[in-house]
């Protein structure tokens, strides 16, 4: 069975970097779209980024494009996300999570069947 977890979460600046990683364990990845999402306190979860499994294609959600960077180590069965010019509105608790199928289109999350715990980021002012 697949498993996903985050690292790299932690407490950052106005204006930090952070990246995190998704490493997947118990099944093969490879084949899957892995998507980031985040949770804020009081909010819903949402779509941050994801890449495909064929072509490494990449989706963000409109206010983390060049800001955030996703990729993918087949090898290393891992999936980052880097993210630069943090503000405390990216403060939340960060998911990644396993899609049934090779494409990310859409980014919600009632298509990512497999979840990790998560990983807390906060952003000070």
């Amino acid at each position: 069975q697949l498993r996903l977890e985050e690292s790299g979460g932690g407490l950052v600046h106005l204006g930090g970097s952070l990246r995190l990683s998704c490493v997947s364990s118990g099944a093969p990845a490879d084949h899957l779209a892995i998507g980031w999402f985040r949770q804020a306190p009081g909010k819903e979860r949402e779509g941050v980024s994801c890449i495909s499994a064929d072509d490494g294609k990449t989706s963000y959600k409109d206010s983390m494009k060049g800001r955030f960077i996703i990729s993918r180590d087949n090898d290393k069965r891992t999936v980052y996300l880097e993210m630069n010019n943090l503000t405390p509105e990216d403060t939340a608790v960060y998911y990644c999570a396993a899609r049934g199928l090779r494409q990310c289109s859409p980014i919600e999350v009632r298509y990512f069947t497999r979840w990790g715990q998560g990983t807390l980021v906060t952003v000070s002012s």
